[in-house]
């Protein structure tokens, strides 16, 4: 469809699934007939040309093979069930039975982080209704429920983002959650996994349209600062069930209407877990539609710059100056910027030892309805500028990735080593084949009333490109091959079509010409994901929240299929914030350094405290470790150096 000038119609562009046709499973309905006497019928909007294509696409993954300069013989299996994890996402009505364009729709986080210090990482899912949960890691690959006793479900509010921090320096990991209009939550921990509320009392409970909270020293005094994305008002002030404000029918379009701008907050803290808001004072304005940042030290001066994206318009790249106020210097670093922007890592994937920068952007991909065969290629219907706020040559519509060219220059490439995917929400990172380069996990699909959308997993075949490899690898299709979940109850007998379906999409053909009861099917979709080695076989596995369904506990079969060999760098800083955050860890052996930077960002809408995990392909060791730390303070460990263990490094005062 065409897009018309008016900015009302812009609304109508994400639901243009509207008039597909249904396709009714096991018993389909028939006029006449009356109601009662006829079995539920299981209905799915079709032609979905996501699960028809998932064989060939498959194969086509197989017959790149001959392209791979590295190993790519090992498989993930979804373990949900063996690791003991029940948790299920559930969504509010507007994401799910009165399906509208509004902002709920984009998820909630995951984040891991060893809460009760016995070594291993734990896991927590952010939920929208029911209450979120922690998962204690047990060890072997299996988990434990700890909500009864944690304290941290906060079954009451919708739930966004989860991020963990040592905001105290007291050596535990405590918690941070954004909610809708809730009231933000800062969680402390007591050490042993059991977490108070002190949101209050920290000064941190904004209650807004939050998203995503970054932690990290931005004056460098050693102290754990905070940064809330917020999106901007995409609700009315009336509640449905579960509590969750109803969608404003014109949500989409929220960034036109000033009246609606939610700025971000910066909080520095103040120690003894109290905060300050210090927006205003440190010169950071209105970023737009935020919903995630991350940072980064780009001009080398020993504080963490600052990249803010906007999901309906352009990025904020933020630097620092002298750990006092933040400049906008986008221009200088990025001369265009993904206008729909989702999710961001910086990481070094040609181990040059600069970071370069990965931006997905999910909300580019929704002006069309792509087929597989553009799921590659930047989106092409665009929308009108007056929706833009601003030129169309100011913007990229898809992903980007910019590579850093050294001196301040960044080169957007993401096309060249092949970083585009469709409706891709938050990139997870990691040496998934533990061969010294850097993959990435993208966590991605929509869902009602959409088609199936993969998730991507880019194997990174050594700093060349990124080579598609989520059907060789096992991450599609999902579930084993269970591609659509129950999405709700449908009565065509009653007036439940009419009021259920209050927006245009496809929903509201359902109905027609049709009677009695039907289940209506979702494609599945992931939002968020986070990759760390989570039964300690030395391979990197992958946990996801799903979307109003069960999580994926992608665990790899990669140190059973070959020998590998690998080191993980847990920081502890003394001067520095207890977790090392903004800290540069080289891993030097022979003539190969590899860098990463202590930044805690683990996908879209989430931030985890886990030891940073170095893949050392063939290198049989490691001659030492290079950490320049927050303070300023530059450390060498050449002791205690085994591949295939942790290697604490505690700050040296």
């Amino acid at each position: 469809m065409k897009v018309g000038t008016r900015a009302v119609r812009l609304a109508v562009i994400i639901a243009s699934t509207a008039a597909v046709t249904i396709v009714a499973l096991q018993g389909a309905a028939q006029q006449g007939v009356p109601p009662a006497a006829r079995p539920t019928t299981v209905l799915y909007p079709t032609p979905d040309i996501g699960v028809s294509s998932l064989g060939a696409r498959a194969k086509a993954q197989r017959d790149t093979t001959s392209q791979f300069r590295v190993f790519h013989q090992f498989q993930f299996r979804d373990s949900v069930t063996e690791s003991g994890i029940t948790f299920f996402n559930y969504v509010v009505d507007d994401a799910a039975r009165f399906h509208k364009p509004v902002h709920y729709d984009h998820g909630t986080g995951i984040a891991a982080a060893d809460v009760d210090g016995d070594g291993l990482e734990d896991v927590y899912f952010v939920n929208q209704l029911t209450g979120s949960q922690l998962w204690k890691n047990l060890g072997g690959g299996k988990f434990r429920n700890l909500n009864p006793t944690a304290g941290v479900a906060l079954a009451d509010r919708v739930g966004v983002t989860a991020s963990f921090a040592d905001t105290d320096n007291d050596g535990d990991q405590d918690l941070f959650v954004t909610t809708v209009r809730g009231g933000n939550v800062l969680l402390e921990n007591d050490g042993l996994g059991h977490f108070k509320d002190v949101s209050k009392a920290a000064g941190v409970d904004y209650a807004g349209h939050s998203s995503g909270a970054v932690f990290f020293d931005y004056d460098n005094d050693g102290l754990l600062d905070l940064y809330v994305c917020n999106v901007g008002r995409y609700t009315t002030d009336v509640k449905g069930r579960g509590g969750a404000y109803e969608g404003l029918q014109d949500a989409f379009l929220g960034h036109l209407h000033r009246d609606r701008s939610e700025s971000a907050i910066l909080y520095k803290n103040m120690g003894g877990n109290r905060f300050r808001n210090v927006t205003r004072e440190v010169g950071l304005g209105d970023a737009g539609w935020s919903g995630d940042a991350s940072v980064a030290d780009l001009n080398g001066d020993g504080f963490l710059d600052l990249y803010t994206l906007n999901m309906q318009g352009a990025g904020h790249f933020y630097e620092s100056v002298g750990g006092k106020k933040f400049v906008d210097r986008t221009a200088k670093y990025f001369s265009r910027t993904p206008w729909g922007s989702m999710g961001i890592k910086f990481f070094d994937y040609d181990n040059d030892r600069r970071p370069d920068l990965l931006i997905t952007d999910m909300h580019s991909d929704m002006s069309e309805q792509s087929g597989p065969e553009r799921e590659k290629l930047k989106a092409r219907e665009l929308m009108p500028e007056h929706m833009l706020g601003g030129k169309h040559d100011r913007f990229i519509f898809g992903n980007a990735f910019y590579a850093n060219r050294g001196n301040g220059k960044f080169e957007e490439i993401s096309d060249r080593v092949g970083a585009e995917n469709y409706w891709p929400w938050g990139p997870s990172v990691g040496d998934l084949n533990a061969d010294g380069w850097q993959d990435v996990f993208i966590a991605s699909s929509m869902n009602f009333p959409y088609r199936y959308g993969i998730n991507s997993l880019l194997l990174n075949n050594r700093g060349e490109k990124f080579l598609d490899s989520e059907f060789l690898l096992g991450v599609e299709p999902r579930k084993g091959g269970q591609t659509h979940t129950f999405w709700f109850d449908l009565d065509c007998s009653t007036d439940d079509a009419n009021q259920l379906m209050r927006w245009p999409n496809a929903a509201q053909d359902m109905c027609k010409g049709q009677y009695g009861k039907f289940r209506i099917m979702a494609p599945l979709g992931s939002r968020s994901s986070v990759i760390f080695d989570l039964n300690q076989d030395g391979a990197l596995d992958i946990v996801t929240n799903e979307f109003n369904s069960a999580p994926q506990v992608l665990v790899s079969d990669l140190a059973q299929k070959r020998p590998i060999r690998w080191l993980k760098v847990a920081l502890a800083g003394t001067i520095s914030n207890r977790n090392g955050i903004g800290a540069t860890v080289r891993v030097v052996a022979g003539d190969r350094v590899f860098t990463q930077w202590n930044d805690g960002k683990s996908g879209y809408l989430s931030q985890s405290v886990l030891p940073l995990y170095f893949g050392l392909g063939d290198l049989a060791k490691v001659d030492r470790v290079e950490v320049d730390w927050p303070s300023g303070r530059k450390q060498v460990v050449t002791a205690g150096l085994s591949a295939n263990s942790t290697l604490r490094v505690t700050e040296v005062r």
